[in-house]
């Protein structure tokens, strides 16, 4: 059973940075898929970025310039850096993973979930 478990989350201020990580256990998995996602209040879940076993990356295009995907393989860790936040970035992130590479362009619907864990940018 694949198991995601995200820490880091917690407050900042609008300028300010948070990292945040996601403990993976993909149970000798070789390829595969690992996203953030975020989800606030009445809207859609939306993919914040996405990193694949063979190391492509790709990112919402709104989030590409302050946001950064990196994985730790000696540590099973995935981790998110936001830079610059504003109070927009607000929301639930959740880590995700398929098991299968990540695609290109397409939309991935990921079959693993996080729990999720609250981010809030006051200004």
């Amino acid at each position: 059973q694949v198991q995601l478990k995200e820490s880091g989350g917690g407050s900042a201020q609008t300028g300010e940075s948070l990292k945040l990580s996601c403990e993976v256990s993909l149970y000798g998995h070789q390829s595969y898929c690992l996203a953030w996602f975020r989800q606030g209040s009445g809207n859609e879940r939306e993919e914040v970025a996405r990193i694949s076993s063979d190391g492509m990356r790709r990112y919402q295009d709104s989030m590409k310039r302050r946001f950064t995907i990196s994985k730790d393989d000696a540590t099973n860790t995935l981790y998110l850096e936001m830079a610059g936040l504003v109070p927009e970035d607000t929301d639930i992130y959740y880590c995700a993973a398929t098991l299968w590479t990540c695609p290109r362009q397409a939309p991935i619907h990921p079959n693993y979930w996080g729990q999720g864990i609250q981010v809030t940018v006051s200004a």
